[in-house]
């Protein structure tokens, strides 16, 4: 009978292990001290991994920051859908089971229900404190600027491109309307009350934008 011999190390489940401690420990650097004193050095440090494990898998902080941030993201909009879900039941809305705006018909509830997730991100402090370090910096340094935007920022507009272009074919939107500009009338409005803290954040509020926005300011 041949011995027992224990199994091998699974070494996937380590490097996940590895890239997950990276994560976190980017993260928690970047709200600590800031990007710009956020080092390799120090997120293997916090981390517990080597140098080298970082340099095989990412070029520079920025892509360790960027990716650890969008993962940090795609935890969030799984919480926020998870707990929708929940709260309000499957439905038999396959809008809902995407990872897209929902697109049940009604666009002015569609866009008011991504919104509330929104909020619901931007007042989780374990989301909020590395979004305020990153856009801060980004304001500064203006490749990490454009990286944010263009890696993290874009993706997620084009969500709002998409949903109103859908909306457009429908006969909801007239279809003159750029939906790259006319997303920016409830995206834009919430983005800087949230970082200039010009007023509380809430689901009335991104009601009001997407009313406000679908409805015009003028009397009907």
């Amino acid at each position: 009978m041949a011995p027992n011999n224990p199994a091998p190390p699974d070494s996937t489940r380590r490097s996940e292990r590895s890239r997950r401690a990276i994560y976190d420990a980017a993260i928690a650097l970047v709200v600590e001290v800031g990007y710009p004193k956020t080092t390799i050095e120090g997120i293997a440090a916090r981390a517990g991994v080597g140098k080298q494990t970082i340099y095989r898998w990412w070029g520079s902080k920025a892509d360790v920051l960027l990716e650890a941030f969008l993962d940090l993201s795609e935890q969030a909009a799984r919480t926020a859908a998870q707990e929708h879900e929940s709260h309000e039941g499957r439905e038999g809305r396959a809008g809902h089971e995407s990872q897209g705006i929902p697109d049940t018909g009604d666009l002015a509830a569609d866009l008011k229900l991504v919104l509330r997730a929104t909020v619901d991100e931007l007042r989780d402090p374990g989301f909020e404190a590395p979004s305020r370090a990153l856009a801060a910096d980004g304001v500064v340094n203006e490749e990490l600027g454009r990286r944010f935007v263009a890696q993290l920022l874009e993706p997620q507009l084009q969500l709002y491109v998409d949903r109103l272009r859908s909306a457009q074919e429908t006969g909801q939107v007239r279809p003159d309307i750029d939906p790259r500009i006319a997303l920016e009338l409830f995206v834009s409005p919430l983005a800087q009350r949230w970082l200039q803290y010009t007023g509380p954040i809430t689901y009335e509020y991104t009601d009001t934008l997407v009313d406000y926005a679908l409805n015009g300011l003028a009397p009907r």
